[in-house]
């Protein structure tokens, strides 16, 4: 099947141009249909890839000539290995759910169809993505991938907050697709192509010794400031609370599945790359330790179900930009599978809740849910636990092997990481707590509502709940297995750097303090919210609920700045500049036309002395020249 791989990309495709094409007169479920039914195609050439893939086969697949200009070359083709195998399954197989799921959860809109075609088109950017055997095919989908969550998180344009939202996660990702963009041309500029493999490839031209530190560094960061926009780290993650605008679906789409995952993919293919950049690696590790703070930090405080999510995951991509600054590549794709797995869950098991509740998305006001909806309560639970790092699912797995690089690599970092697993376990209960336990606090209208979701919502959760108990035994730790299945996948495509073995009663220790913490914090967050009392936030909570005030920083640093920038350039450039020079040729046009009209006087006396005059005139000048 591999030669056929053109085929994944290519359904979700179909389906975006029947649906985007028809969408004012297809029915809804047709539409519906049409959109799950591309992407479980995906899904299964994709499993029947990976099987090939597994056993050994590995290859690039051109579609088309490309780009072809003297000595430049760059072909349409695809690459398929480990690494792009697994991230296909993940991405088809996690949105194939979200699909299906969304055929209940916006069966109501109007703008079905539309929304179907939308989440075709990102799936398809998304495939594009991780199957590109260059850069350039990669930049195409990274682009993409950007479009489409400005239209899905803006899809309720109508609300001016929600458009708003959209046009901040699309500006942002600008930002940082400038630094790809860089990255990518300097690259060009050294090696002369963009393409990853073969004897003139990019990595084989990198490691030819022609190249310096400071190019190898450079490189690498261009690449990471792209992976911050589109990945939401420290400085450009302010956006993707915010895609909660959208709707649930399309925020466990971006948040689990495929966006924000791009720029973990990113560096795991440049591993080569990446391995000769030391400094870059250092900076990567340093922000995703940050991130994965400051981000759990203000989760804490959060009373939207969603936006809780949201910093969840900004944090949870601070661990894995963590790993992956480290040199444990491996390690931080293994977070990203179960991190797939149990924040589709959650993101998914909100929906049902905020569908249950007519739309309300504030703890304060729900509780008590859990006799109410008895599956979802118990797939949230199991993504609380996942997502906690309590032994035995799978987010403890990754978590846990997070946390050992961090040990062996930097004992700062790994006492940061160790900080963020607390709150992490800690506001995971606190949502769980004052969403599912005690009494309901709602209106009596919305008591008198509260159901289980149908089939279609429940059956993609149950399935997740599944993957976030089992997702995690692929890759056991060494004290209770040598044979590390996803690493031992993913050697072919990934090269780790740095040797991160360490002894087993070490490693049983790290075990042990790491499960000890989310245990005692998931209790912490449990009892401290069970009486779900609520008081007016001060001091440094206050700061929290505020988000630290970033968006408030960053609208006077640099929003009104521009602003006030913009403006003056309007007013002194634009108007008086440009539209008064503009304006003064056609005022001095009519002004020496009415002059010069006065000449035209009827009078031959008065013509022939002009004559005379210019002939007197040219003949001076042709003299003296």
């Amino acid at each position: 099947m591999i030669p056929f791989v053109y085929l994944i990309p290519l359904f979700p495709l179909i389906g975006f141009i029947i649906n985007g094409l028809g969408w004012r007169s297809i029915p809804k479920s047709v539409g519906g249909l049409i959109g799950s039914a591309s992407v479980l195609a995906s899904f299964i050439v994709s499993l029947l890839v990976f099987f090939e893939v597994k056993a050994g086969a590995s290859e690039v697949v051109t579609v088309f000539e490309f780009i072809q200009s003297g000595n430049l070359y760059i072909p349409f083709a695809f690459q398929v290995d480990a690494l792009s195998a697994l991230f296909l399954l993940i991405i088809t197989g996690v949105g194939f759910l979200i699909h299906v799921y969304s055929a209940s959860y916006m069966h109501e809109d109007e703008g079905m169809v539309k929304y179907f075609a939308f989440l075709n088109l990102f799936v398809f950017s998304m495939l594009l993505l991780v199957l590109g055997a260059n850069y350039l095919i990669m930049y195409i989908g990274w682009e993409g991938v950007g479009l489409c969550s400005y239209l899905l998180i803006g899809f309720w344009y109508k609300n001016k907050d929600y458009a708003k939202a959209g046009k901040k996660a699309f500006v942002m990702n600008r930002i940082g697709d400038l630094g790809f963009l860089v990255g990518m041309l300097y690259i060009l500029f050294k090696c002369g192509t963009l393409s990853y493999a073969g004897e003139d490839g990019v990595f084989t031209e990198l490691q030819n010794g022609a190249f310096s530190s400071f190019d190898y560094n450079f490189i690498a960061i261009c690449f990471f400031v792209g992976a911050i926009g589109k990945s939401a780290q420290i400085p450009l993650f302010t956006w993707l609370p915010d895609a909660m605008a959208g709707p649930t679906p399309v925020s466990a789409l971006i948040h689990a599945a495929t966006m924000v995952t791009a720029g973990i993919y990113m560096i795991a293919r440049s591993s080569d790359l990446y391995n000769l950049a030391p400094m870059a690696l250092e900076i990567v590790a340093w922000i995703g330790c940050f991130t994965a703070l400051m981000a759990a930090s203000i989760a804490i405080k959060q009373n939207d179900i969603k936006k809780v999510l949201a910093y969840s995951t900004v944090s949870q991509l601070g661990f894995m930009f963590m790993a992956a600054g480290m040199g444990a590549y491996t390690t931080a794709v293994f977070h990203v599978m179960t991190h797939a797995f149990f924040k589709a869950l959650l993101f998914l098991g909100s929906g049902s809740v905020i569908h249950a509740m007519g739309g309300e998305q504030d703890i304060r006001k729900m509780g008590g849910l859990a006799k109410k909806m008895p599956i979802t309560n118990i797939t949230f639970l199991v993504g609380c636990l996942a997502i906690a790092g309590i032994p035995g699912f799978s987010g403890f797995f990754s978590k846990d092997e997070i946390m050992a690089v961090a040990f062996s690599h930097n004992k700062i970092i790994y006492i940061l990481g160790l900080l963020a697993a607390m709150m992490t376990a800690f506001y995971m209960f606190r949502l769980y707590t004052l969403t599912f336990t005690g009494s309901f606090r709602g209106t009596q209208e919305q008591a008198h509502h509260l159901h289980e979701s149908p089939a279609a919502i429940t059956i993609p959760l149950m399935v997740l709940g599944i993957l976030s108990i089992v997702g995690g035994y692929v890759g056991l730790p060494p004290v209770i297995s040598h044979d590390h299945t996803l690493a031992n996948f993913l050697s072919t495509a990934v090269t780790n750097a740095g040797n991160h073995a360490m002894e087993h009663s070490t490693e049983w220790m790290l075990i042990g303090a790491s499960s000890a913490i989310a245990i005692v914090f998931s209790i912490m967050g449990y009892m401290a919210h069970k009486k779900a009392v609520f008081v007016e936030n001060t001091g440094l909570a206050k700061v929290l609920e505020n988000k630290w005030y970033l968006d408030e920083l960053y609208e006077s640093i640099i929003t009104k700045p521009l602003h006030s920038f913009a403006e003056m350039l309007d007013k002194y450039a634009e108007r008086q500049g440009i539209d008064g020079a503009v304006n003064g040729v056609g005022r001095l046009v009519q002004w020496s036309s009415d002059r010069v009209r006065l000449l035209q006087s009827g009078q031959v006396g008065f013509y022939l002395f002009a004559m005379v005059i210019g002939i007197t005139v040219l003949f001076l000048i042709s003299y003296f020249a």
